[in-house]
């Protein structure tokens, strides 16, 4: 039986290990919702977030054509420009399966786990540091990007500001 919650308690979560810059870890939820609408992936399967310039890997069917790069930049962009808020809420373990991906939870994660929402657009499990709204992210610009074939897995580096 879970602990009784009392009103105005925070839940205890497992400890982050490093702080990202808020505004590009902000702008990878929205990138990797896109990709989800865009390409039918799932999100990223490897991510760098730094103040500089960031990645994202993903797993795809195919190299993302030169339109289809423009098309996710200028649909990351329009939903940065929506001002959408950033929110939180706190669910247990049971709640979040079947509506999040658990595969990623590390082993012995609390029972209580966090959950980010920016605006209506994603959602998903995360402990890690964000702006309160996506007017502070800037623009996103996609600065290079390469195809692995053998691996099927796209990289794409970008920055904010």
């Amino acid at each position: 039986m879970e602990p009784e919650k009392k009103e105005n308690e925070i839940p205890l979560l497992n400890a982050h290990n490093k702080e990202e810059h808020r505004p590009s870890h902000t702008c990878e939820h929205i990138v990797n919702q896109t990709m989800i609408r865009l390409f039918g992936c799932g999100r990223s399967v490897s991510a760098h977030i730094e103040r500089k310039k960031s990645k994202l890997d993903y797993r795809l069917d195919h190299c993302p054509t030169a339109e289809e790069v423009k098309q996710l930049e200028e649909a990351v962009n329009e939903v940065i420009s929506r001002h959408l808020p950033i929110t939180t809420e706190f669910i247990t373990q049971e709640e979040a399966k079947g509506r999040f991906d658990m595969e990623r939870l590390p082993e012995g994660a609390s029972q209580t786990v966090r959950v980010v929402h920016v605006g209506d657009y994603d959602e998903c499990l995360c402990i890690g540091s964000h702006v309160e709204n996506t007017s502070e992210i800037g623009t996103f610009h996609i600065i290079s990007h390469d195809w692995n074939e053998d691996k099927k897995i796209w990289r794409m580096r970008f920055k904010v500001g």
